[in-house]
C-alpha cells in the first residue's frame, strides 16, 4: 500500500469528482449522499464507488502502459492515487463515526476490496517502470514533480517491487497478515474494553457521573436481606480512565481502574507478537536488520542510531528535574500522614492534579466554565481571521450529506481566493464512535488545471461529552489543548496548495507530520489568544488573566515527568521493532524494563499496557515523531510566533513558508525557512531537532 497511499490518505476526481465541494455555487440543498458524494445515499453506494475507482484506475494504468511523457506519467499516477485514496478515506471515516451499522459494514467491505486492488497497483511492474522512466527523464522540470517521481519509485521499492517472485509473494502475504493484525488488535479493544464495578456509589465523584453507568447488587445489613446497594460501573476506555484517575480520591477505585485498563484485552499480546514478527520478516526480506531501520529510511531521522542519540540527549536534559517524583511522594505522605508510603502508578494523575490545584489555587471546574465547546469553535474563527485574514463560515448541510445531527460543516474562506477547503466537525461523544480525537482526510488538494484546483475536505472527530448537571458541553483545558492540536492538523490540510495530492497537507515526512499540530497547542495557552474567545458560559465574562497565568504555571509542574513518559513510549516503540534476537520477543518484559530505565514508576505485575497502545500499529517505529514535533514547535513558537502570535505577519510566515507546501519540499528546508538556521542539526547521518528551546521553555538544563 505504500507506493500509492503515502502516510495520510485523501478523496476523488473523474467519476468521483465531488463538485458539491468545489465552489460556492455548488452549495445547493439538493439531496446528496455522505460527504456530498451522491453514490453514498445508501450503504450499498460503497460498492459503487469502489467499482468506479477500480474502473477509472484501470483506464489510467492502460494509459501509463503506453509510456506517455514523464509529466503525463506523474499526473496519471497522481490521479490513480487521488481516485483510490478518496475511497479509502471515505470508508475509514465512515467506519469510525457512522451510527448506522449497515453503513459501517459496507465501508469495511469497501476498505477490504480497495486494499486488495491496491496490492495489484503496488506490485505492478508496468507502473514501476513508468515511474523509473519519468524520474530519469530530463524533461521533468518541476521540482515537485521530480520529488513525486522519486518518492513513488522509493515507495514501490520499499514495497518489494524489485524482489523475485517468491519473495514478492511472501511480502504480500506478510502485508495481508499485518493488516489483519491491526484490524484484530482494534477489534479486541472494542470487544473487551474492560470494566470495574464500584460500591458504594458515593466513591465516584459527582462530576464523573456522566461517564459511568449505574449498577446495583443484592446485599444484607443486619437482619435485613436483599437490600439493593447502588454502585457505578466504570468502563475502562481511555477518556473515562483518564478522568477517573484524575478526579477520584479513593485509592482502591483508582487502583482497580488502572489495573483493569492496563490488563485488557489479553488477546492482543498474541496479536502484537504476530505483528512484530511479520514486520521484522518484511524488513529482513528487504535487506534490513530490523523494522526500525526499514521504516526510518525515508524519514528525517533516517536510522535507529539517530533516533537513539536524540532520545538519549532529551533524557539527559530531563533527569535533573526528576525530583518532581520526590515532591509528589512527599505530598502524598503529608496528605495521608503515613511517612513510609510509596507512590503507585495510579497515584500520578490524581496527585498531579491535586498539587497543581493547591500550588496555583486552581479550581478546574472554574477553568472549564470558560471553555464551552461553542466558544472554542469561536476560537478557531479568531485564529484564522487574525493569522490568515480568512473566515470560517458555517454552511448548511445538504440532505443526506451528514452522518449525525450534531455534525457541523464550515468553509475556510479567503475574500480574494474564495473557499480554500471544507471541514466537518463531529465533536460530541456517542456510543460506537471512534473513542479519541483525530483528523480524517476526505479529499486532498491538487491542481487539476491552470485555472482549477481541487480543494481539500477534512473532518475533525472528537468525543466531548456534557456533564450530567449542565446543558452545554464544557471542556477541561486539556481537552482544549487537544482540540487545538487537531485544528493544527486541519489547517495543514486546508492551507496546503501542492500541485499533487501525493504531497497534500499532512502527507509529509513522518517525523514532521505532528509539528503544525504541536505548534497550535501553544495558542490554547496564550492569554492574548484566550481573551479573544474564552468567555464564561453563564455570565459572558472574559477569562481572567490571573487565572490563565495560574494555568500556565501549573502546566510546567511535572513537565519533566511527562516528557520522561513520552521518551519511554518512544523507546518501547523503537525496542519492540528493533533488532530481534528472540522471536517472539517478550513484549511485557521489554515494557517493564524500559519503564524502570526511563521513568520513576514501577511496573505492576499482571498488566500489559502495550495491548492498548494503538500507536504501535500506525506509528510503528515512528512514535519518536511526537518528540521531534515538540522540539520543532517550541523553536517555531519562540522565534516566529511568541512576540505577536495573532498578527497577519506571523500567519503569513506560517502559511507561505510552511503549511502551504505540504510534503512538496524538503522538510528540513521548510523548517529552516520558517524558523531560521539551527532548528535542525545533522547527527549520525540524519536530522534531529535542536532541543534548546524546549529545554528553556520547561526550565530543563541542556
Amino acid at each position: 500500500m505504500t507506493a500509492l497511499i503515502r502516510r495520510a490518505p485523501s478523496i476523488l476526481r473523474s467519476k468521483f469528482n465531488i463538485r458539491y465541494f468545489l465552489s460556492p455555487a455548488a452549495r445547493h440543498m439538493e439531496e446528496t449522499g455522505l460527504y456530498g458524494c451522491h453514490h453514498l445515499k445508501t450503504p450499498k453506494g460503497f460498492q459503487r464507488i469502489v467499482d468506479d475507482a477500480i474502473e477509472r484506475s484501470n483506464e489510467l494504468v492502460g494509459y501509463i502502459s503506453r509510456m506517455p511523457s514523464a509529466s503525463e506519467i506523474i499526473n496519471a499516477m497522481d490521479e490513480i492515487s487521488n481516485t483510490v485514496c478518496q475511497v479509502v478515506d471515505s470508508a475509514e471515516l465512515c467506519r469510525n463515526t457512522h451510527p448506522d451499522r449497515e453503513f459501517v459494514d459496507e465501508a469495511l467491505k469497501a476498505s477490504m476490496r480497495i486494499n486488495e486492488y491496491l496490492h495489484y497497483l503496488n506490485t505492478n511492474l508496468t507502473l514501476y517502470d513508468a515511474v523509473v522512466k519519468a524520474e530519469k527523464d530530463k524533461t521533468l522540470t518541476s521540482e515537485e514533480a521530480k520529488r513525486v517521481a522519486r518518492d513513488l519509485r522509493v515507495d514501490f521499492e520499499k514495497g518489494g517491487i524489485h524482489l523475485c517472485a517468491e519473495k514478492k509473494d511472501r511480502v504480500s502475504q506478510l502485508n495481508v497478515e499485518i493488516a489483519k493484525c491491526c484490524a484484530q488488535y482494534n477489534e479486541n479493544i472494542a470487544k473487551e474494553p474492560g470494566y470495574v464495578d464500584v460500591y458504594p456509589a458515593s466513591l465516584i465523584p459527582k462530576n464523573l457521573h456522566n461517564l459511568v453507568k449505574p449498577v446495583n447488587r443484592s446485599t444484607s445489613r443486619g437482619s435485613r436481606f436483599n437490600i439493593r446497594e447502588k454502585g457505578f460501573r466504570i468502563v475502562t476506555e481511555p477518556s473515562t480512565v483518564s478522568a477517573v484517575l484524575q478526579w477520584t480520591p479513593d485509592d482502591e477505585v483508582r487502583k482497580m481502574t488502572y489495573i483493569k485498563s492496563n490488563s485488557v484485552p489479553r488477546a492482543n499480546l498474541g496479536v502484537l507478537d504476530k505483528l512484530i514478527a511479520a514486520r521484522h520478516e518484511i524488513s529482513q526480506i528487504m535487506g534490513y536488520k530490523s523494522y526500525v531501520e526499514y521504516a526510518l529510511q525515508s524519514n528525517m531521522a533516517s536510522s535507529p542510531d539517530v533516533v537513539s542519540s536524540f532520545l538519549v540527549e532529551l533524557s539527559k536534559a530531563v533527569q535533573p528535574k526528576a525530583v518532581e517524583f520526590e515532591s509528589m511522594r512527599d505530598f502524598k505522605r503529608r496528605k495521608t500522614s503515613q511517612h513510609d508510603l510509596g507512590l503507585e502508578p495510579w497515584d500520578e494523575a490524581f496527585l498531579a492534579r491535586s498539587m497543581k490545584s493547591s500550588a496555583y489555587n486552581l479550581d478546574f471546574s472554574v477553568v472549564s466554565s470558560y471553555f464551552s465547546l461553542s466558544q472554542c469553535i469561536e476560537g478557531f474563527k479568531v485564529l484564522v481571521e487574525s493569522l490568515f485574514g480568512m473566515k470560517l463560515i458555517n454552511i448548511p448541510l445538504a440532505p443526506g450529506e451528514s452522518w449525525h445531527p450534531n455534525v457541523l460543516k464550515m468553509a475556510l474562506h479567503q475574500p480574494n481566493e474564495g473557499d480554500l477547503g471544507y471541514i466537518y466537525l463531529d465533536l460530541n461523544s456517542r456510543p460506537g464512535k471512534y473513542p479519541g480525537c483525530a483528523h480524517f482526510a476526505i479529499r486532498g488538494g491538487r491542481r487539476i488545471s491552470k485555472t482549477e484546483y481541487q480543494i481539500p475536505v477534512i473532518a475533525l472527530v472528537c468525543n466531548f461529552s456534557k456533564s450530567k448537571y449542565s446543558t452545554n458541553v464544557r471542556l477541561n483545558h486539556s481537552d482544549v489543548d487537544t482540540l487545538f492540536h487537531e485544528f493544527g492538523h486541519a489547517l495543514h490540510s486546508l492551507l496546503s496548495r501542492t500541485d499533487y495530492q501525493h504531497f497534500s497537507g499532512t502527507r509529509v515526512a513522518f517525523d514532521m507530520a505532528e509539528t503544525p499540530s504541536n505548534l497550535f497547542e501553544y495558542y490554547a495557552w496564550d492569554y492574548r489568544v484566550l481573551k479573544k474567545f474564552a468567555r464564561h458560559y453563564s455570565t459572558g465574562d472574559i477569562i481572567p488573566e490571573k487565572l490563565v497565568t495560574s494555568m500556565q504555571g501549573s502546566k510546567k509542574m511535572f513537565a519533566a515527568m511527562e516528557l520522561q513518559q513520552q521518551i519511554f513510549y518512544a523507546s518501547v516503540d523503537q525496542t519492540l521493532y528493533g533488532d530481534q534476537t528472540l522471536s517472539p520477543i517478550d513484549t511485557t518484559s521489554v515494557v517493564a524494563d524500559l519503564r524502570k530505565q526511563y521513568t520513576n514508576w514501577k511496573h505492576v505485575e499482571g498488566t500489559h499496557w502495550q495491548t492498548r497502545f494503538s500507536h504501535l500499529l500506525y506509528y510503528g517505529a515512528g512514535y519518536y515523531s511526537y518528540l521531534y514535533a515538540k522540539c520543532f514547535a517550541s523553536t517555531i513558537w519562540e522565534r516566529v510566533c511568541k512576540d505577536d502570535p495573532l498578527s497577519l505577519e506571523t500567519g503569513t510566515a506560517i502559511r507561505t513558508k510552511f503549511l502551504q507546501h505540504g510534503g512538496a519540499k524538503d522538510p528540513a528546508q521548510l523548517l529552516n525557512d520558517l524558523a531560521g538556521d539551527g532548528i535542525t542539526k545533522y547527527q549520525n547521518g540524519g536530522i534531529i531537532p535542536d532541543v534548546t528551546s524546549l529545554c528553556r521553555e520547561l526550565n530543563l538544563r541542556k
